[in-house]
């Protein structure tokens, strides 16, 4: 098998993996140690956060010229070797494939875990965290994509925006079956793997952008409770339907009391 294809299926493969993480918001029945000094912090919940902050973590050492750099530069080569001039634009619309996908589940009668206001509140709210952060993320780092386009490289967002979609997905029907899980990761890993092939971007701003979206969508699904108490309070009607045109893909949303 080629290096570059080799390359794109572990980075796929990879993704996959991040699909069996434990369940941010499920219960133990077993007793959870706490710390002598800081009764009320859980170490068990803690330490599911630490896939996403580890990719996110791995994407910034790549900032100092060092190992992840060397790799990022080595697998961008064989990439542009072996599939020298490959262009497209299917990862423009890949990104949104798994919350695409939520609702049409909900539109053929695959009921997830919230109503649609908390769905929709809660897709909105990750994707707004995720947007902030790879933005501010890619204004103050000025890594140049490997295209030498600009210097907006790091973290990926085509991807953290697939990501949080791929968790959001598997946190509504987590409870349903873990296939969900498996193919909203398989999307979002496929996106990634676009945005390399597509020379966007380096290995380590694919799985910085992964850890972001992960990360976001799972710290709102953590704060939601707390948020639509204290801050949405009220309970809105919402319709909110996926927009894909030839040169727009995304929503398309209506609210009332």
């Amino acid at each position: 098998m080629k290096k570059a294809a080799l390359t794109v299926l572990l980075t796929l493969a990879s993704t996959l993996c991040f699909s069996f993480q434990p369940d941010t918001l499920s219960v133990s029945t077993e007793p959870v140690q706490k710390s002598a000094k800081y009764p009320n912090i859980s170490y068990q919940k803690a330490s599911r956060y630490a896939i996403p902050v580890a990719l996110v973590g791995y994407g910034f050492t790549s900032l100092n010229k060092g190992m992840a750099w060397r790799t990022d530069k080595e697998l961008n080569h064989e990439l542009m070797e072996e599939i020298p001039g490959f262009a497209t634009n299917f990862d423009d619309k890949l990104q949104y494939a798994p919350v695409a996908m939520v609702y049409t589940l909900e539109a053929i009668g695959i009921k997830g875990k919230n109503n649609l206001f908390d769905r929709t509140a809660l897709y909105l709210i990750s994707n707004s965290l995720m947007g902030l952060t790879v933005n501010f993320l890619k204004e103050h780092t000025s890594k140049l994509r490997p295209s030498g386009d600009d210097r907006r490289s790091f973290p990926s967002g085509h991807t953290a925006t697939a990501f949080v979609a791929a968790e959001f997905m598997r946190q509504e029907f987590k409870d349903k079956s873990p296939v969900y899980g498996y193919v909203s990761y398989s999307l979002a890993g496929a996106t990634g793997a676009l945005r390399m092939m597509n020379n966007k971007h380096w290995f380590s701003d694919v799985l910085a952008g992964a850890g972001v979206g992960i990360a976001s969508t799972k710290l709102t699904y953590l704060a939601y409770p707390w948020i639509k108490k204290k801050i949405i309070k009220k309970n809105l009607n919402i319709i909110a339907v996926p927009l894909i045109q030839k040169k727009i893909t995304g929503f398309s949303a209506i609210a009332w009391l």
